[in-house]
């Protein structure tokens, strides 16, 4: 397709006449810049000029399809500058191969600005400059360009007015071009050849390791395959280990429940003797109250007798005049001894019942001393001899009244002879009120001990319901620990099992390392193997290459022999054609 077209663009410029301005040419080349089919242009004869010339040698640069080109009879030398934009294009370009520039008054420094753009270029081949005004310079210009050139193998120069000797020259370089590429062809061809022969071996040699590759790939999945057997064993061995370690550590959680319901219960055990210790300190402080209390009642006592004493001292001043109304003073004193009498009977009465009523205190605190601890004995011993010191201060008191009415009798007989009645009937009224004060004294002694009996009934309550507690608890601990035993026992049983399983799981696992091991060694040997074979493919591939170096190297010494006798024939011929008489007339008819 690109040379029919090619063909067709050249048909075109060919047939029909020269362009009508350098505009057309000038678009046309510009429209040809981005062409990427077309590959021959001939512009034979269009007298392109100066813009022309500078927009080929930008399509020169930009264009990478273009093989050939014709512009012959064009007048490109006239030009300086735009020929010299077109020698940079044709440096710059790398596909072109055969440029025709017959015709166009190309002067020597024309050919100095081409020998440029020659140096540069890497693909030109056939160079047509036949009938321009090249000359000696030029000629001389262009033998050294093609001395830096190898790839032009065809240059024509006649009718350029150059000597015969640089035209020889220029012949014999192009010759030597020719005569080189040529050669590489060759070159090359064989190298493909042998490039396809090493191909080939390496194909093969590929094919064999591949085997080899996939032999030892299968014995690796083997390996793998036995080896994720094993490995499954071992994890399932692991699970199983796990949930041992997981059984384990549930019977020791529990085993730290159990302890911590221990330290709870010591807690609470520990809780309540403070209480207990408590309640001691609160009836230790109880018991300093009823000893102040009773303290300062001796005290009031003590007072009331002085007072008493000294009413008697004033009572036998005042005998002397009492003696005149000792009559009436009998009288009233036998009224008084009867009501004294009765007074005796009723403190007989309340000393019978509270009496009585210490006998069942001291009965029910029995009861309770049997029951609570020894530390609550003591307490009650304490109690008991609390009361007894009431008792006995009751009957100090009724014996101090008893003497004190004695002595009020010894009295009234003494003052039967003196006349003051009125002041014995007020101090007789006082003994009335310091009884009756002492009557009140008893009963709030009466309802102390009565609040202290239920006080100690509601603290044998507490500790009874303290010992019921004590006594759950105790059996509470003798649960939990028979319930550890049996645990422990357990535990015990199941570790035995487990580590039965484990020592059969420890022989199987010893049994799969022999077998891993064995399997290891197999593929040692097969590996040793393999290494072997490899080694001695790459034995055979490293002679293969020496000899494949020593085949290039015959191949160079046969090129060097071939070029020598190319050079010898070539030398021979021209020296033939200089001493024939037709050499001299073949120029001008090229």
């Amino acid at each position: 397709m690109h040379n029919t077209a090619g063909r067709s663009l050249r048909r075109r410029f060919q047939t029909s006449s020269k362009l009508p301005h350098y505009l057309g040419a000038k678009v046309l080349l510009t429209g040809l810049c981005g062409n990427t089919t077309v590959k021959i242009l001939d512009l034979k004869g269009n007298n392109l000029k100066s813009a022309g010339v500078e927009v080929l040698g930008t399509l020169l640069a930009c264009n990478k399809t273009l093989r050939r080109l014709v512009l012959e009879w064009n007048a490109l030398g006239v030009w300086d500058e735009a020929f010299l934009a077109f020698c940079q294009g044709l440096a710059s370009n790398s596909m072109l191969t055969q440029l025709d520039l017959r015709n166009n008054q190309i002067n020597h420094h024309g050919a100095s600005e081409l020998a440029l753009a020659l140096k540069h270029n890497t693909t030109l081949e056939v160079l047509d400059l036949r009938w321009n005004n090249i000359g000696l310079l030029g000629g001389r210009i262009l033998l050294e360009a093609l001395q830096k050139n190898k790839r032009i193998v065809q240059l024509e120069l006649a009718g350029n007015n150059i000597p015969s000797d640089t035209l020889k020259a220029l012949e014999r370089t192009t010759g030597h071009n020719s005569d080189r590429q040529s050669t590489l062809r060759e070159n090359h061809r064989k190298t493909q050849v042998l490039s396809k022969e090493i191909q080939t071996l390496k194909d093969k040699k590929s094919h064999q390791v591949l085997s080899l590759m996939e032999t030892i790939d299968s014995q690796r999945e083997e390996i793998r395959c036995s080896k994720r057997s094993t490995s499954i064993q071992i994890g399932q061995l692991q699970e199983a280990l796990n949930e041992r370690k997981s059984a384990v550590n549930s019977l020791t959680a529990k085993l730290q429940m159990t302890e911590e319901a221990l330290a709870l219960s010591e807690q609470k055990n520990h809780n309540m003797v403070e209480l207990l210790t408590q309640v001691k300190v609160e009836k230790e402080e109880q018991r300093e109250r009823q000893s102040r209390e009773r303290k300062k009642e001796q005290e009031d006592c003590v007072l009331r007798e002085g007072k008493l004493f000294r009413e008697i001292q004033n009572l036998s001043e005042t005998n002397s005049q009492l003696r005149n109304k000792v009559e009436e003073m009998e009288r009233w004193c036998k009224s008084q001894q009867h009501q004294i009498f009765e007074l005796k009977q009723e403190l007989t009465n309340s000393t019978a019942e509270l009496n009585l009523r210490l006998a069942q205190a001291e009965d029910r605190l029995e009861t309770e001393k049997r029951r609570s601890k020894q530390a609550l004995r003591d307490m009650d011993s304490l109690r008991q001899k609390e009361v007894e010191h009431v008792n006995c201060n009751l009957e100090e008191s009724e014996r101090a009244l008893q003497e004190h009415i004695f002595k009020l009798e010894g009295q009234r007989i003494q003052l039967e002879e003196q006349e003051h009645v009125s002041s014995l009937e007020e101090k007789l009224r006082l003994v009335h009120s310091s009884l009756q004060e002492v009557q009140l004294h008893c009963s709030q002694q009466k309802q102390t001990i009565s609040e202290f009996k239920a006080k100690t009934n509601h603290q044998s309550i507490e500790v009874d319901g303290l010992r019921r507690r004590i006594g759950e608890l105790q059996q509470e601990l003798l649960g939990k620990d028979q319930e550890k035993v049996a645990e422990v026992s357990q535990v015990r049983l199941e570790l035995q099992e487990q580590i039965g399983h484990l020592q059969a799981e420890r022989t199987l696992q010893r049994g799969l390392k022999e077998k891993i091991c064995a399997l290891e060694r197999e593929n040692k040997v097969l590996s040793s193997n393999h290494r072997e074979v490899l080694l001695d493919k790459e034995s055979e591939m490293s002679s293969m290459l020496e000899k494949l170096r020593l085949k290039e190297a015959d191949i160079r010494r046969m090129r060097e022999d071939e070029t020598n006798r190319a050079s010898y024939l070539q030398s021979a011929f021209l020296t033939y054609v200089q001493g024939s008489p037709l050499g001299h007339c073949s120029s001008p008819k090229k």
